[in-house]
């Protein structure tokens, strides 16, 4: 990555699924409290990247959440510009074919461009590829919440579906990565002689997605008070958004989700996946997981950062559109036994739909990830 770090940075399912429009008791939600005042930032290609610390790591946006890194996973400049190789190498998974970047291009806003995601052999995964952005202050990961970490969901979908080498043969993978002498001079610099293993490829790759925030959009300028970020019509959607819509209520500012403020995670039943399904073909969701029948067809709340630029959307990748997705979620989702009973049909006009999605555009991410030259 050498000289790279600027370019991970935007001063992320979703944006997989636009969870849920979800309405609180009261007819007008209160608007949430205003984030501190972003991070300066210094320019970037193409524009804007994070102030580092002494160590040249980028540091942790103000006006986000605390970032909690693991004991065990002490962040390095080195370590990560050994993850960010590693992030963008197709010699990790079972053919040569894909790497982690293959689901996570910056055209696609670092989600997926396909509705369900594709594996070696392009094999159709069951699920939707989400956004890259802030991901690292997910406290559950996975569309159904089963990896705790980073760590656990890097080794996941390492060994599953989406590269395809299998549980099993990750130490064999680890050996092919140590004959590398590029990476194996890298490793023993960072982690130490022979410590070219599955954990520390892992710990890697999740040190360097930990350096991917997005934390200076349009909407993160108009809360700190440019009042020149907005158009008329955006902010008229943000008010819809805290108001009449109740988006908020589960996609909740600064990082648009409760997924990352609650230890467990948030999951929500929209109804998605349900409409002309049989029983015994709906994706149970976080069902799969919890074991409990209240979580039947309930998916983890997605953050709306780059949302505009993620398409197609919802866990299955069903909604073309955002206006698409957008109805869908202001219409009440689609009704079911364990449907969330705060997802109701707002009963917005056209013209408030088209501001409602004026609005998301101000929360695009401008950075990208950068290619880095593989040894």
């Amino acid at each position: 990555m050498k000289g790279q770090l600027t370019t991970l940075v935007c001063a992320m399912s979703a944006a997989a699924l636009l969870s849920i429009a979800c309405d609180d008791k009261s007819s007008e939600p209160s608007k949430p409290s205003e984030p501190k005042k972003p991070a300066t930032t210094a320019k970037t290609t193409p524009s804007a990247a994070p102030s580092v610390d002494a160590n040249g790591l980028p540091i942790p946006p103000k006006n986000l959440l605390k970032l909690k890194i693991p004991d065990d996973n002490e962040m390095t400049k080195e370590k990560v510009e050994l993850g960010h190789q590693l992030f963008f190498d197709k010699r990790l998974s079972v053919d040569g074919s894909r790497s982690c970047y293959s689901c996570h291009m910056n055209e696609d806003g670092t989600g997926g461009h396909d509705p369900l995601a594709i594996g070696p052999g392009d094999k159709t995964l069951t699920r939707h590829a989400p956004t890259m952005w802030n991901v690292a202050y997910l406290p559950k990961l996975y569309w159904d919440g089963r990896a705790d970490n980073l760590e656990a969901q890097m080794k996941g979908a390492w060994a599953g579906g989406n590269m395809g080498v299998g549980k099993d043969k990750l130490d064999d993978k680890a050996k092919e990565i140590a004959k590398i002498e590029g990476y194996k001079k890298q490793f023993d610099a960072v982690f130490g002689k022979d410590s070219v293993t599955p954990d520390n490829i892992a710990k890697a790759i999740s040190a360097y997605e930990r350096t991917l925030f997005c934390a200076d959009t349009k909407w993160d300028k108009a809360m700190a008070g440019d009042k020149s970020a907005m158009s008329s019509e955006e902010d008229a959607g943000w008010k819809l958004f805290v108001g009449k819509a109740g988006c908020n209520t589960c996609h909740t500012p600064p990082m648009f989700s409760d997924a990352f403020a609650v230890a467990d995670g948030a999951f929500h039943n929209a109804g998605v996946g349900y409409e002309g399904k049989k029983p015994e073909e709906i994706d149970e969701g976080r069902k799969a997981i919890s074991k409990s029948a209240t979580d039947m067809g309930a998916f983890k709340t997605p953050s709306l950062r780059n949302i505009a630029k993620s398409a197609p959307y919802f866990h299955d990748g069903h909604a073309k559109t955002l206006e698409e997705a957008v109805k869908f979620m202001a219409g009440g989702g689609y009704d079911n036994p364990n449907k969330d009973p705060r997802l109701v049909d707002k009963k917005l006009s056209d013209a408030e739909i088209k501001q409602l999605v004026a609005f998301l555009g101000t929360l695009d991410c401008e950075g990208k990830l950068e290619e880095p030259k593989l040894p």
